[in-house]
């Protein structure tokens, strides 16, 4: 295993969205409202692009999201976590298409051409975090495999 890519992605992380059908437009469409993020994603690996790495991976993704105001007390205590504040990011957006979003924004045909495409992700490690006063967005470790890995 070899760490071809480890970086982070400042921003607001954003699923994927689902297909939308619509008679007015006849037919499916994307909503589109992960661009912005999927273009930070872009910008990041832009010194990379179309150089599409072949073979098997493993992609790392860890996605760091602030804390809702109601998760801090009041007044004094405004800088301190409530003992109710969750450990665990168990709210939407979804891990899977969080993945889904970044392995679209990464792949030849959609995105910037880092890799062919999503499917040669064999191993995925996907988690979602609170970022604890750190910075918002994505941090990405993408490992080639070699043969010995898959035997």
């Amino acid at each position: 295993m070899r760490l071809i890519a480890n970086e982070f992605v400042h921003g607001n992380p954003k699923p994927q969205p689902r297909a939308r059908s619509s008679s007015f437009m006849k037919g499916v469409y994307d909503p589109g409202t992960a661009n912005g993020w999927k273009n930070s994603i872009k910008a990041v690996f832009m010194d990379r692009a179309g150089q599409a790495v072949e073979g098997p991976l493993r992609v790392e993704t860890t996605f760091y999201f602030p804390r809702p105001k109601s998760h801090y007390g009041t007044g004094k205590n405004s800088a301190k976590l409530k003992p109710s504040a969750p450990v665990y990011h168990v709210i939407t957006p979804d891990i899977d298409n969080l993945e889904k979003a970044a392995y679209d924004a990464l792949s030849m045909k959609i995105g910037v051409g880092f890799w062919k495409d999503d499917s040669q992700i064999v191993e995925a490690q996907p988690a979602k975090r609170f970022a604890c006063g750190g910075p918002i967005g994505m941090r990405i470790l993408i490992y080639a495999l070699g043969q010995e890995e898959g035997r």
